[in-house]
């Protein structure tokens, strides 16, 4: 078996083919940090501690992280394909209007707080991982294809139309897969036996492994990136999932893929561990630009509806929903703040006055309003 694993021959004559068992990890011998790749270590930890710091201090966190957590469930399934925009995910009509690839990206949003409620009550295993997957395939293109369990037959990575015989890559088989899926479990929570590792070391090779494996029949890319933020969160390094990888693996998407697949061929997992902590680093630095506009567009406009009474009690508890729903609609609006339909068309009316608010529809009948400086902060990359 070579560094990263062996390409096995399966059945024979016109029928044959050969899938790829990956070795389990750690690498042997272990990856050597070259100067340059230690620097990038020492870079995206700084990073990620300060943008913990930040996120955690930022007014009304849980509103800001509910955007990242859309925004990398948006980035992450348009490195899969997927045609949907941020103003498709969060119009408020949705559940009207709602296409399969907005459903698949609005699942994504759901398998992410799923999962991250479910680390409280187990490690982060094969379980929580088929249980995420059964979120996010659920009523969605690809639902066929047995969502929530690990498949038991062969897959491949191609081409529309591609065969086995025609493949880019083909995963282990069913039955080395789940040998290999089992590897990967204790090697995401001994940490008596690989503690040792740097964490986002162990981050790199737990992607590259779970892509590698491609335990699913469809969904693995998304599941494979979520993993990263379960992962890091499971170890402590963030509190929230305020980190969009995808956002820097979509602008090299090329790279991504080609560096995965060099893994395989080469047994060169240095470049990989290399590429992802350029990853997380570029990560980082867009997340903290982000949170500190973020903050400086919710301090403006506190100001700007700033004053007392009973309507500006209304109108601040209707820009706090803004923050959360940067697209809305007034009767929505109004049975979720529990006010009445005038109530919240009048605050809606002073946001727009203000300038906060804009209108996006000109058809009078369910008019939407967006809070354009908010939402043009998170559609940078998407």
């Amino acid at each position: 078996m070579s560094r990263s694993g062996i390409w096995q021959k399966n059945l024979s004559s016109a029928l044959e083919y050969e899938s790829f068992a990956p070795s389990p990890l750690p690498p042997s011998p272990p990856v050597e940090l070259d100067t340059k790749t230690h620097e990038l270590l020492i870079t995206a930890h700084k990073n990620l501690a300060l943008l913990d710091g930040l996120s955690s201090r930022i007014p009304n966190v849980n509103l800001f992280i509910s955007m990242y957590v859309r925004k990398e469930a948006l980035m992450s399934s348009q490195i899969e394909g997927t045609q949907a925009t941020l103003e498709d995910i969060l119009d408020p009509l949705i559940d009207e209007n709602a296409n399969q690839n907005v459903a698949g990206v609005i699942n994504y949003i759901k398998a992410t707080k799923y999962a991250i409620q479910r680390l409280n009550d187990l490690p982060l295993c094969n379980r929580l991982i088929r249980e995420t997957h059964a979120v996010l395939m659920e009523n969605v293109r690809g639902q066929e294809k047995t969502p929530g369990e690990f498949r038991r037959s062969q897959n491949w990575i191609g081409g529309s139309g591609s065969t086995l015989r025609t493949a880019r890559y083909i995963p282990p088989t069913p039955e080395y897969m789940n040998e290999a899926m089992s590897r990967l479990e204790r090697f995401m929570n001994q940490d008596e036996y690989f503690g040792s590792l740097d964490v986002l070391v162990r981050a790199a090779l737990i992607h590259y492994q779970f892509e590698t494996i491609h335990p699913f029949l469809d969904g693995n890319g998304r599941i494979g990136r979520l993993l990263v933020i379960l992962f890091l969160m499971a170890k402590g390094l963030i509190s929230t999932p305020a980190l969009y990888i995808s956002y820097f693996l979509k602008r090299n998407r090329a790279e991504y893929y080609d560096r995965l697949a060099y893994v395989r061929t080469a047994g060169d997992y240095e470049q990989w561990v290399s590429f992802f902590l350029s990853a997380i680093k570029e990560s980082t630095y867009d997340a903290i630009a982000a949170i500190d506009k973020l903050l400086a567009l919710h301090i403006a406009n506190t100001g700007l509806i700033a004053g007392t009474g009973r309507s500006s009690k209304t109108l601040k508890k209707v820009f706090a929903y803004l923050e959360e729903h940067p697209i809305i609609e007034i009767q929505k609006t109004a049975a979720a703040l529990e006010i009445s339909f005038n109530t919240a068309a009048s605050a809606i009316n002073r946001l727009l006055e203000a300038g906060i608010l804009v209108q996006t529809e000109n058809v009078r009948r369910n008019r939407t309003f967006s809070y354009e400086a908010y939402l043009d902060i998170l559609r940078e990359g998407t």
